[in-house]
């Protein structure tokens, strides 16, 4: 019996030390024996993360479990302190979470923007829009189909912060909600021929792909979108330590090379803009 409970004893000690965490790993990266957890979506999807993982792991002894997630559940995660840091675009949500006590080292790392594409015919006529807001408004007075991803990602919070400049609350067997990302939302628009705002880096790697869709708008300052990475606060998740050495790893010239070049050998351009461009842009 002495012997049972020394066994459960030891079991029990190498269960706390151990990283867990709340969050499944999408996917891992890096042999390490340090272990930290980051909650993204885009940028894992792309391939981004892999690469800045796997390069940071190679000095530091890392290895980084990737969560699938878009910036709203994300926050949400790191809140939970279910992650140790997050790569995400929701500037109003990431200043509260700072404010609030909950995160950390918010660190601007870079940016993209989003397009709003659609069927080539444009029938509600977003190509002679004058602004985002102007887009939307053509959208919905003509009850053109469009695809939301409907999640409090990121991308979902521009789109409702968009509709909110209309006056317009988006409703009626016109306006579809996913529930789903960004690639996955994209391809249904284009096999349903909707329109759709996607970010710059998923059209610029898979835009090829869509038969049935075109940028139809762009360049309005609104749509520029500026990622920002945070850190779980110091009371307690199990790699945090090594979360904010990687957060200034990505935020080093090292890791900003890597983003300003990521997508040019593979697509002909650069899937993100790095900090220094996108300082311009961050509020």
């Amino acid at each position: 019996m002495g012997l049972y409970r020394i066994l459960i004893s030891v079991l029990l000690v190498v269960m706390a030390s151990a990283p867990s965490f709340s969050a499944d790993c999408t996917e891992s990266y890096g042999q390490g024996s340090k272990v930290f957890s980051l909650a993204t979506g885009s940028p894992g999807e792309l391939g981004l993360l892999k690469v800045l993982a796997e390069d940071f792991a190679k000095n530091n002894d890392a290895k980084m479990c990737w969560v699938k997630a878009g910036s709203g559940e994300s926050l949400k995660l790191l809140q939970g302190k279910q992650v140790d840091m997050i790569m995400v675009h929701a500037p109003a949500a990431e200043k509260k979470a700072v404010q609030e006590g909950w995160a950390t080292k918010r660190t601007l790392i870079g940016s993209n923007e989003f397009y709003i594409v659609g069927p080539a015919d444009d029938p509600a006529e977003i190509s002679k829009a004058k602004d985002a807001a102007d887009a939307y408004q053509r959208i919905a007075t003509k009850k053109s189909l469009f695809f939301s991803r409907g999640d409090n990602s990121g991308t979902h919070k521009k789109e409702m912060d968009a509709w909110k400049n209309t006056g317009i609350t988006p409703q009626g067997d016109w306006y579809v909600v996913t529930k789903d990302f960004m690639m996955a939302t994209l391809k249904r628009a284009d096999t349903e021929r909707g329109y759709f705002m996607t970010d710059s880096s998923t059209w610029v790697a898979a835009g090829k792909e869509m038969a049935n869709l075109k940028i139809l708008f762009r360049g309005d300052t609104f749509l520029v979108n500026t990622y920002n990475a945070l850190v779980r606060a110091a009371d307690g998740t199990p790699g945090v330590d090594m979360a904010a050495r990687f957060i200034d790893y990505v935020a080093s010239e090292a890791g900003q090379k890597i983003i300003a070049e990521y997508g040019k050998d593979k697509y002909g351009e650069g899937l993100y803009n790095d900090a220094a461009y996108a300082k311009q842009y961050d509020r």
